[in-house]
């Protein structure tokens, strides 16, 4: 059946195409999820668990960074002390189950990404629904540097900072694989939606919902919770903190100004 006008439809058929949305994006994720059961292991061995080894890639990086900003063995990390344990029965088995889940849902975000489109497509002019393509390839782009800015970044940083913080020496580290599991899927999820803030804003400040001033007001206020993210996730020294807050600040920074350059277009076309 063709699909309705938007002045066509009903409460109803809006309700029977997002159940659609949600069908269509469930089957995706899906079917990636099984995609990733023929490499388990390497999902598993080498990325789920590789941060939590010193041989990482970004231990290695930052210790090599360490000697050529002059600060020795500052920042090197030789050992994580701390093991992962299963207490629950079906532990292993859960964990399993939704870290398919997660690796689905990213690898499919950009076919989400366009069922979403479809889905608001109808509510925009003519000349915006031809901005599909870049709005997928931007939005998915956004995406994706996020999660590998969490799971290179994020994920190494807390992991050396819980593995090394200790109270006293009699307490010994042994995290539970669900905790390890939950900070591993809250960081990639968190950064891969975080970077795509400038979609978010664009969309807000097209809508009226949010203006340049009012994203200048609040800069203080942004910069101060980046950074206190920044010292949570991060070992107490300066280098690090730098390196998760930077990236973020600048986010934040193209975010306003593509609101200006929307929020400058939409007086125009208002006269």
């Amino acid at each position: 059946m063709a699909k309705k006008n938007l002045n066509e439809m009903s409460f109803l058929d809006h309700l029977e195409e997002l159940r659609w949305l949600l069908v269509r994006s469930t089957i995706a994720i899906i079917v990636m999820a099984f995609g990733t059961y023929f490499v388990s292991d390497y999902l598993f061995d080498v990325i789920i668990f590789g941060p939590t080894r010193s041989s990482f890639f970004t231990y290695r990086y930052f210790c090599e960074l360490s000697h050529r900003l002059g600060f020795a063995d500052s920042i090197c990390i030789e050992d994580l002390p701390f093991i992962i344990q299963n207490t629950e029965m079906e532990g292993q088995v859960n964990m399993f189950v939704w870290m398919c889940l997660l690796a689905g849902f990213v690898m499919s975000f950009p076919y989400i990404l366009w069922q979403v489109w479809n889905f608001i497509s109808p509510a925009l002019y003519e000349k915006e629904r031809k901005g599909v393509r870049v709005f997928i390839f931007f939005s998915s782009l956004l995406f994706f540097m996020g999660v590998i800015f969490g799971y290179f970044v994020v994920i190494p940083m807390s992991v050396n900072f819980v593995a090394t913080f200790s109270v006293s020496a009699v307490v010994k580290n042994q995290f539970t694989l669900e905790s390890y599991i939950g900070m591993f899927k809250t960081s990639i999820l968190a950064s891969g939606l975080f970077f795509e803030l400038p979609i978010i804003i664009f969309f807000l400040t097209k809508l009226g919902l949010v203006t340049p001033a009012f994203l200048r007001k609040y800069w203080k206020y942004a910069v101060v919770l980046i950074l206190i993210v920044a010292a949570i996730v991060t070992p107490p020294d300066v280098v690090s903190q730098l390196i998760v807050a930077i990236p973020m600040l600048l986010i934040y920074e193209v975010s306003i100004l593509l609101s200006v350059l929307v929020y400058k277009k939409r007086l125009k076309e208002n006269g």
